[in-house]
């Protein structure tokens, strides 16, 4: 009896881990669930990651507000939308996903488009590029499926990533393949969407600021970029009557004369 008693609590201690190896793997467990949620939740969005507190702030000395949206807004009720305001300012513009690299068309893009314009609004489409699908692929594709009109706003670029196994300058390349492609249709130059630290490591070329800027940058008061631009999203957490869910707020840098001198001819 005694022997066994022994033998049982000899292979009872040796199967019990030391605490500092349950602290490892513990450790490990938390950082593979961190690892996890920024490569599949923050990772594909970049920036688009929603902040978890806070209300949307509104920028002062903006009066000319607008939003962008695509089929994550859902239906929108343009009835109620059509009389929104965005700290007591009216919704001037809306920026609409149409394309995204050289075979997606964004289902809510035509009904979107349509009623923008139905609506009294300042419209334009934007096409998120992908780095899967070749410039002149991507370029054709969205002039086969949007077709701006007097009036509208210039057509957008929205890039957000560059490919890690492609030198920067045949990145730049493509995208001025896509630009120049578009700008021989409509006769003027497409604006470029990205965020702040995009525009600085990437596009921080002369060649890129010929183009009217559209800089994503959230949760703060003050825009940082430091160069010229037209258009700041300034945060992703926006609440409008006619729309369920969140939407993206933005401001013009000028007068509604300017914007209208923006538009196409």
């Amino acid at each position: 009896m005694t022997k066994k008693k022994k033998s049982k609590r000899v292979i009872s201690r040796s199967n019990r881990l030391p605490r500092w190896t349950w602290y490892a793997i513990s450790g490990a467990i938390v950082a593979l669930y961190v690892w996890v949620f920024y490569a599949f939740f923050v990772s594909p969005t970049g920036f688009r990651w929603r902040a978890l507190f806070g209300e949307p702030k509104y920028p002062d000395g903006y009066e000319i507000r607008g939003i962008d949206i695509s089929h994550y807004q859902r239906d929108i009720n343009w009835n109620k939308l059509q009389f929104a305001r965005i700290d007591n300012c009216p919704l001037r513009f809306i920026l609409i996903k149409a394309t995204e690299g050289s075979t997606r068309l964004d289902p809510k893009f035509n009904n979107n488009f349509y009623n923008a314009k139905e609506y009294g609004f300042k419209r334009g489409a934007y096409h998120f590029w992908s780095n899967r699908s070749s410039a002149k692929s991507q370029a054709q594709f969205f002039l086969d499926k949007v077709k701006l009109e007097t009036g509208d706003l210039p057509p957008v670029l929205d890039v957000e990533k560059k490919p890690d196994n492609k030198p920067l300058e045949d990145f730049q390349r493509d995208l001025l393949t896509w630009l120049h492609a578009v700008e021989d249709t409509y006769h003027c130059k497409p604006i470029i969407y990205t965020y702040h630290n995009f525009k600085k490591n990437y596009l921080n070329t002369p060649v890129f600021d010929q183009y009217p800027l559209w800089i994503a940058h959230y949760y703060t008061e003050e825009m940082e970029y430091d160069g010229d631009w037209k258009f700041w999203q300034h945060t992703d957490t926006g609440r409008l009557p006619g729309i369920s869910g969140y939407v993206d707020f933005n401001v013009y840098n000028g007068s509604f004369y300017d914007l209208e001198q923006l538009c196409i001819d």
